[in-house]
């Protein structure tokens, strides 16, 4: 059989068990045993694996994951997003699809400090739903706006998909980090924009609120200075050379700790609730690490890769199509699997693709980052894409009396937002390379 056959296979089997609920791990691992033994033989497997397991996890690098994700659970526990969600409404509030934007405006915020796309949108659907229910704000709207507005939370650094790519690319963190802020503000724009566009054609779908007085507006911005503070000392930090990422990460999760502390939102429950969290969730994404490894190793033994390679090579296609073809790729593989799972599963298969590509003239380090912003990207539609979007279900679980089909919806203007944004990041690298070039020379 030819490497593509046995890679087609593979990728068939992980799906089939995907489907039977089999944990996605698992779903990648079994796949590449079977592969594994089948092009190489149980010994030659069981060498690769006595090393495997030390060989990733032993990555200073890595630690940088779960102290980010302990940080986004202090700011969640801590009652931050409260603050941030009144400070918009405070801001905005008073404009037709105000609450709305900013809902949007908060999660930016706070996914400046948490990097969880799921978490930011389960923790400012609680604090915005009831006000937008209030406000009369039909459930498509709402729902839709969270669920967009929480895949801000891995587009505005820190973002623990970047992480995993910096990782696995051999990339500088700090400088995707800077690639990532810009895309992330026009994001945060091209989502209050389409919700000024619908709410223009569907006015009783967001009413506004009363506007606030300039008191009650200082007041509220008042409240989110924390939210600024631990920004400016961990990204200021990584950017003055004071500490490295990984020491940043450290210094943001004790910064968010001591400010939920002090605002009085974190009882000794809450504590233990944040760390069992990030255990959880940092130990999903090392398995999930282990089963990428062995599936990526089989199909590197079957050398799908190459041939991949090969037949772009062959194709005549211009650079800019394979490209984009990739990232329509991402867009189908992200309606049937978790943003983690096609980062690790992927990335080894593409990025000696791209790195071959002449692209705008970009050395390679740049291409490799301006590829990375553009993955995000595209992860983040998958976050919202039907059949699956995993925010969906995740807002749709916190408005039960909202059919997920509002939902589905209701996310449609802000997909259509993703795409321009994602064809003008396509044609313009520039967009994303102009503040690497600037914070990190």
């Amino acid at each position: 059989m030819t490497g593509v056959t046995i890679a087609l296979l593979l990728f068939g089997g992980m799906l089939l068990l995907m489907a039977l609920r089999v944990p996605i791990a698992m779903a990648m691992m079994v796949p590449g045993v079977v592969g594994y033994v089948f092009l190489s033989g149980w010994p030659s497997l069981l060498n690769a694996l006595k090393g495997l397991a030390f060989a990733r996890l032993a990555n200073y690098d890595l630690t940088v994951i779960p102290l980010f994700l302990l940080m986004g659970a202090f700011a969640s526990q801590g009652g931050l997003s409260r603050s941030l969600f009144l400070a918009g409404n405070a801001l905005i509030g008073h404009l037709r699809g105000g609450l709305a934007m900013a809902a949007v405006l908060a999660c930016a915020a706070f996914g400046s400090i948490c990097g969880s796309s799921v978490a930011t949108a389960a923790t400012m659907a609680k604090v915005a739903l009831p006000e937008m229910r209030a406000m009369n704000y039909s459930g498509r709207l709402s729902t839709g706006a969270l669920a967009a507005g929480g895949t801000l939370g891995i587009m505005i650094p820190p973002s623990v998909i970047l992480v995993l790519y910096a990782i696995l690319a051999e990339q500088n963190i700090a400088k995707l980090f800077a690639a990532a802020l810009i895309p992330g503000l026009i994001a945060t724009l091209g989502y209050c924009l389409a919700i000024a566009v619908y709410v223009r054609f569907h006015p009783n779908e967001g009413p506004p609120s009363h506007r606030h007085s300039r008191a009650e507006l200082l007041v509220a911005l008042k409240n989110v200075w924390p939210v600024a503070a631990v920004f400016l000392v961990v990204f200021g930090g990584i950017y003055t050379g004071w500490f490295t990422p990984t020491e940043a990460a450290a210094v943001g999760a004790a910064a968010t700790f001591v400010v939920a502390i002090v605002r009085g939102e974190l009882d000794l429950a809450g504590i233990k609730s944040c760390f069992y969290d990030t255990a959880m969730t940092a130990g999903m994404i090392f398995m999930l690490f282990l089963g990428a490894d062995i599936l990526n190793s089989t199909l590197a033994l079957s050398q799908f890769p190459s041939a991949l390679s090969g037949i772009i090579e062959n194709s005549g296609l211009p650079p800019v199509a394979v490209i984009a073809g990739i990232l329509i790729f991402y867009v189908v593989l992200g309606c049937v699997m978790d943003e983690i799972s096609m980062i690790l599963l992927t990335l080894p298969i593409f990025l000696p693709t791209v790195a071959g590509l002449e692209l705008f003239g970009l050395n390679p380090t740049d291409k490799i980052i301006w590829f990375g912003i553009l993955v995000l990207m595209v992860v983040e539609i998958g976050l919202i894409m039907p059949p699956v979007g995993l925010n969906v279900y995740v807002i749709n679980s916190l408005a039960r009396d909202i059919p997920i089909r509002d939902t589905y919806l209701g996310v449609m203007p802000f997909i259509v937002s993703d795409f321009i944004r994602t064809a003008l990041l396509l044609a313009f690298p520039a967009l994303s390379l102009w503040l690497v070039k600037v914070l990190v020379p």
